[in-house]
């Protein structure tokens, strides 16, 4: 049995929905949003940061960890990681080869971790940037992707906003990690849209930003970007971020579309942070083509289409977020509000976000 897209009894009833990206499923579970909450309430604090802080190991004059101190930076600034996660080359003692692969594989690692601080002010996410700065955030991340993308495999510009979010520095920054392999997300996503592409002969986003402008699920669009709760969405209030032009990568991003990216990227977290009236936490990254089929004499990437995820754990106020804990770590995801729904309740937001 299937579902239209038009059935109103999809707010009401247990259904599944299919993330054409991956191809898994999620659980929609709409009468579970009216149940009783008696689970960890998230103690948030509400004192104001500083403009600056000098304790703060991403402020600018700042001492690091490593003993050495950060410029005087007034912009956009962007450094080695001092703990990376992967390193330029493969270690020393990389994995010899296993007696059986098929259950005991390992295979070495190498690339490059770098942080990114979006402007010197402690106090200052993105949400509280102006579209300006935003735009310097932008082309760094071009930049960066660029030249990292010349030596590396696959570039991953992401987010971590938050102590909800593990976030380990509350100063706003992002960070960049380039690698030699290409990220089990991402070769899943790198499948699925080829194939889409060699169905369908367009890109799969492009077909379902083409479809959603103007639609129940639209949040907010401009010109030349549009953001999206995914009819698929597993985390509440998960976005994407779309262009309504067709580019691959980051750094191929025109100077002329980068000041609606930016305006489209205060207006969605300045509705995040209304929603629920804090500093909304969110994991973000950008998803783009790999760089290597191009850059290795292959066919352009025309199947890709760049476009980026916000995956927000908040799911009833400030305070009370959203796990993915039993069902979802053994089954499938599962969500107590459909896409719409979000939507509707962020897209209420978004002509008092300025």
């Amino acid at each position: 049995m299937t579902y239209s897209l038009g059935d109103p009894t999809l707010h009401e009833r247990t259904h599944r929905r299919r993330n054409p990206l991956t191809g898994r499923w999620v659980l929609v579970s709409p009468q579970r949003n009216a149940r009783p909450w008696r689970g960890e309430v998230h103690r948030s604090s509400p004192t104001p940061k500083p403009r600056h802080d000098p304790a703060c190991h991403l402020c600018p004059g700042a001492q690091r960890a490593t003993g050495e101190r950060n410029p005087a930076y007034t912009s956009v600034h962007v450094f080695d990681n001092d703990f990376p996660a992967v390193r330029g080359q493969p270690s020393a003692g990389a994995p010899a080869e296993s007696a059986n692969p098929s259950l005991f594989a390992a295979q070495p690692v190498s690339g490059t971790c770098r942080v990114i601080c979006y402007s010197p002010d402690h106090d200052r996410p993105m949400s509280r940037l102006t579209d300006y700065e935003i735009a310097h955030v932008i082309d760094c991340w071009a930049d960066e992707a660029r030249a990292l993308g010349a030596r590396h495999r696959w570039v991953q510009v992401f987010e971590n906003k938050g102590e909800m979010m593990g976030c380990s520095n509350p100063h706003p920054h992002g960070q960049i990690w380039a690698t030699d392999h290409l990220p089990d997300e991402l070769h899943i996503e790198d499948e699925r849209q080829r194939t889409h592409w060699r169905t369908r002969g367009r890109a799969m986003l492009q077909e379902i930003a083409d479809h959603e402008f103007e639609g129940p699920r639209q949040v907010l669009a401009n010109e030349r970007w549009l953001v999206i709760v995914p009819y698929w969405a597993t985390w509440p209030f998960e976005t994407l971020l779309l262009p309504r032009f067709s580019v691959q990568r980051l750094n191929e991003i025109p100077a002329s579309a980068r000041p609606a990216l930016a305006s489209a990227l205060g207006d969605l977290t300045r509705c995040y942070d209304q929603l629920f009236d804090c500093e909304f936490p969110y994991s973000m990254g950008w998803h783009g083509a790999p760089y290597d089929d191009e850059h290795q004499g292959g066919e352009p990437a025309l199947h890709w289409q760049l476009h980026a995820h916000f995956y927000p754990p908040l799911l009833r106020s400030a305070t009370v977020r959203k796990f993915m804990v039993g069902y979802e770590m053994l089954a499938e995801p599962q969500r107590d509000l459909t896409p719409e729904q979000a939507a509707a309740r962020l897209r209420e937001l978004t002509t008092s976000a300025r």
